[in-house]
């Protein structure tokens, strides 16, 4: 874990784990806007081989109407980005930005009290809701 993120490793094949992560953040109430193939955008734009790897856009749409009316600026933040990345055989991580360190770059743009203390109150219910779904991702079971 850097100090932007917030990870969790997994026992379970890479598809499986992404699988499982779109569902524990659903559960959280995030919805997935983007997703960019990163295996594969580097392979077609610099013929690069990587592990698989794959960037979801999580969005929870009231928290982020909250931010955005407390610091329209914020948006430029969002959506939260969460990593899965294949790092072994049957090993994956699962890496989110920690919606703490959205506080620290948008804590200037804050225009007063109200809008920090809004800002605050977002980072602690995402940061939450985060937590929560990578801690509910589980190891394939071993009878599959």
């Amino acid at each position: 874990m850097t100090s932007y993120t917030m990870s969790a490793s997994v026992a379970a094949p890479y598809d499986e784990t992404v699988a499982q992560v779109r569902e524990r953040l659903a559960e959280q109430g995030f919805g997935v806007l983007t997703e960019i193939d990163v295996r594969a955008t580097m392979k077609t734009k610099l013929d690069v081989d990587v592990a698989p790897q794959v960037i979801l856009g999580a969005c929870r749409p009231q928290l982020a109407h909250q931010a955005m009316t407390a610091v329209p600026s914020i948006a430029a933040l969002l959506p939260c980005n969460v990593v899965v990345r294949e790092v072994g055989e049957g090993r994956t991580l699962v890496e989110a930005v920690d919606p703490d360190s959205m506080v620290v770059l948008a804590g200037s743009e804050a225009q007063d009290d109200v809008a920090a203390d809004a800002i605050r109150d977002v980072a602690r219910e995402a940061k939450e809701r985060l937590t929560a779904a990578l801690a509910a991702l589980t190891p394939r079971s071993e009878e599959n």
